[in-house]
């Protein structure tokens, strides 16, 4: 563990392999997946406040997997995977949060998506304006909120 790597070894390798099933690399789109070596190098350093519920999620992924779950044959780990995505709760919520925040920041990522790989300030992003008569019901409801002195 060090300061860019919160994470043992072994936690590592099984955060690799779940991140590959979570968002897999794509030839048709030109995609890298979240196991990337750019991509991976981001999440790990990026888990800052999470570390203690990734490291919670991948002790259950373990505990689920009986062992390391990067060694498991492909088959059995998108099967743990699967199962793992439905009793993982907050824990996984949290590490699942920072794998998707990383891939989504990536140059790469976003020029697939058709966008401009910057940050959204100071020239800001073009927003399509929508229907706002769809608001029309929640405006003309009354208030259910009790009003401060």
């Amino acid at each position: 563990m060090d300061r860019d790597n919160p994470l043992t070894e072994a936690e590592t390798r099984d955060l690799r392999a779940l991140a590959a099933l979570m968002i897999p690399a794509s030839d048709v789109y030109g995609v890298p997946g979240a196991d990337d070596d750019l991509i991976f190098a981001d999440i790990l350093r990026s888990l800052e406040r999470d570390t203690a519920d990734a490291r919670a999620a991948l002790a259950l992924l373990a505990r689920m997997a009986g062992g390391s779950f990067a060694d498991l044959p492909a088959g059995r780990r998108a099967e743990i995977a699967a199962a793992f995505k439905r009793e993982g709760g907050a824990p996984l919520f949290a590490l699942n949060r920072v794998v998707l925040l990383c891939y989504y920041r990536d140059d790469r990522v976003m020029r697939s998506l058709g966008q401009e790989p910057r940050p959204p300030f100071p020239r800001g992003h073009e927003v399509e304006q929508g229907d706002w008569s769809l608001l029309d019901p929640v405006r003309g409801r009354a208030p259910f909120y009790r009003r401060a002195p």
